[in-house]
């Protein structure tokens, strides 16, 4: 008689389990159909900055991706206190000693060189001026949706692209970059 209520009362247990187990799943599936499907793929490349031209301008500059926009933060010291200019260019290549090897700012899409945002026009690598402090430390944070990290798109894709940092600052006039003066630290690990 004790075997039979046991085999009962597992019978009963198990059958209870499975009942709520398919319950929670037919719930959960529900939730599922209700939720909009949220898939955030974030993309982040992160890279050195190194001296160049003779300089001591070191520092870090990270890409990320979220939701169709680019964030780019760059850390900066050994800068000399003051206006400073920042910008894509062509290549990722940091070889040559005064940064050339990087080429010109990067401009698929053929303007003429001016102020981020400018009617006139402007690079796609466009980035700035920034201020380093009396210590010579700056960070300059920058976002756009007119970049994508490897994306087909290659009037955005900044994949190949290389980071420079100037001496002195964008005047955001004279043609083809500005007059910002030597390249003192150059990034060239985006791939």
């Amino acid at each position: 008689m004790k075997k039979i209520i046991f085999v009962l009362s597992f019978s009963l247990i198990a059958f209870t389990s499975c009942k709520e187990s398919k319950k929670t799943t037919e719930t959960k599936k529900e939730i599922e159909k209700e939720m909009p499907e949220v898939a955030m793929e974030v993309k982040t490349i992160s890279m050195a900055l190194e001296p160049k031209s003779d300089s001591n301008v070191t520092g870090e500059v990270v890409f990320s991706q979220k939701d169709g926009e680019v964030f780019m933060t760059a850390t900066m010291s050994g800068l000399t206190p003051g206006e400073h200019a920042i910008h894509l260019h062509e290549t990722a290549d940091c070889s040559a000693a005064d940064g050339s090897s990087a080429g010109g700012h990067w401009n698929p899409t053929f303007k003429p060189h001016g102020k981020w945002g400018a009617e006139a026009g402007y690079h796609s690598g466009d980035i700035g001026n920034f201020m380093a402090d009396e210590n010579g430390n700056a960070t300059v944070e920058f976002n756009t949706d007119q970049w994508c990290i490897d994306c087909e798109d290659e009037t955005k894709n900044i994949i190949g692209k290389g980071v420079i940092v100037h001496q002195g600052l964008d005047d955001f006039t004279s043609q083809p970059s500005g007059n910002a003066g030597a390249r003192v630290s150059c990034a060239g690990v985006i791939e």
